[in-house]
C-alpha cells in the first residue's frame, strides 16, 4: 500500500475514500497524528490518486465528491448483499469455524500457538534434554553450556526421522524469542487462514519451514531452533502479495516492512548474537519469491 496524504477530520477522509471507491481505486483511511491518513492499495493508481487528492485538497466542498460518495454507499451495500448471497449459498464450513474463534485466529495459527507453548512448558518443566533431543534437527545433548549433536550428520533423518525437518520451528530459546516469534505468527497466521484458506496456510508453513530448516543446517549446522524463518517466509509473501495483488486481501504497513528489513540487516551485524540468519535470509527469499509468482496472474490482468 502507499501513503498519499493526510486529510484534517473523518468526514473528509470518509468522502475522499468513498470518490476512489467509485472510480474502482481500492483503499483504507486511518487516523495518525498528522490526521486521517489516507492509503491504496495498489502502486499503479499512486499518480491518479495523488492528481485526485490534490485535486479534493482545493475544494473539497465540490459537488461531484458528495455525489460519488452516496453513490459508493450503495455500491458498498450490493457488494455486501451479493458476498452475503455466495456465503450463504456455498455455505463454507472453514469461515463458519473461524468466525467463532477468539479475536478471528485461524485453527491452525492456535495449533501451532499451542505446540510452541507446549515445548516451551515442557522444556522448563525439566524435560529439557528430551524436548531437543526430539525435535532438533538431530539429536543432541548438553556439554556444560553448550549443545553438541549426538550423531554426526543428518544420521537420524536419513533412518527415516523425517519430522526433524520441521520440528525445531517448534522449539525456541526462551520466552522473548518465543513470544516475538508467536506474536508475528498470529498476526499473519490469522490474516492468510481468514483471507486465503487453513489448507494454503499450512503448505505455506510447511515448505518455509523446511526450506529455512536446511538453510540454516547448511550454513551453521544443526544447533538451531525457531519459528523465524517461517515467520520472514510468511512476511515476504504478504508482503509481494499486498504489493502486487491487493485484491488478495492481503498487505502490510509500510512501517512493518521498514521494521522487518530493519530488523534482518541488525541480525546480519551480530549486534544480537545467537540469531538463526540463514533461516530468516532464506525464509524471506521463498515467501518473497512466491507471493510475487502467485500475483503474476494479477499483474497481467493490470498490464
Amino acid at each position: 500500500m502507499r501513503l498519499i496524504g493526510h486529510l484534517p477530520s473523518e468526514t473528509s477522509a470518509s468522502t475522499f475514500s468513498d470518490y476512489l471507491y467509485v472510480l474502482g481505486i481500492t483503499n483504507e483511511v486511518e487516523p495518525e497524528k498528522e490526521g486521517w491518513a489516507v492509503w491504496i492499495h495498489s502502486e499503479d493508481e499512486l499518480v491518479k490518486a495523488t492528481d485526485m487528492f490534490k485535486e479534493f485538497l482545493g475544494d473539497p466542498a465540490a459537488p461531484k465528491f458528495r455525489k460519488e460518495a452516496i453513490r459508493a454507499k450503495d455500491l458498498r451495500q450490493k457488494a455486501a448483499d451479493k458476498e452475503l448471497e455466495i456465503e450463504n449459498r456455498v455455505m463454507d464450513r472453514s469461515k463458519v469455524f473461524r468466525a467463532t474463534m477468539p479475536y478471528g485466529v485461524g485453527p491452525l495459527t492456535m495449533i501451532l500457538l499451542g505446540l510452541c507453548m507446549a515445548v516451551q512448558v515442557l522444556r522448563i518443566g525439566g524435560f529439557d534434554e528430551g524436548v531437543l533431543r526430539e525435535l532438533y534437527m538431530t539429536a543432541v545433548e548438553r556439554s556444560g553450556e553448550f549443545l553438541q549433536p549426538l550423531l554426526p550428520s543428518l544420521r537420524e533423518i536419513s533412518a527415516g526421522e523425517v519430522w526433524r525437518l520441521f520440528t525445531p520451528v517448534l522449539v525456541h530459546g526462551g520466552w522473548v524469542h518465543l513470544l516475538l516469534n508467536m506474536m508475528w505468527l498470529l498476526d499473519l497466521g490469522s490474516m492468510i487462514e481468514g483471507r486465503q484458506s487453513t489448507g494454503k496456510f499450512g503448505l505455506l508453513v510447511l515448505v518455509f519451514a523446511l526450506g529455512s530448516n536446511l538453510g540454516q543446517y547448511l550454513l551453521a549446522g544443526p544447533l538451531f531452533c525457531g519459528m523465524s524463518g517461517v515467520v520472514y517466509g510468511l512476511l515476504g509473501y504478504v508482503w509481494m502479495r499486498g504489493k502486487f495483488d491487493p485484491s488478495s486481501g492481503l498487505f502490510l504497513h509500510p512501517h512493518t516492512v521498514a521494521m522487518m528489513l530493519i530488523w534482518f540487516f541488525l541480525c546480519l551485524t551480530n549486534a544480537i548474537p545467537n540469531i538463526a540468519n540463514g533461516s530468516h535470509a532464506v525464509g524471506l527469499a521463498m515467501g518473497v519469491a512466491w507471493g510475487f509468482l502467485a500475483s503474476v496472474p494479477a499483474i497481467r490482468r493490470g498490464a
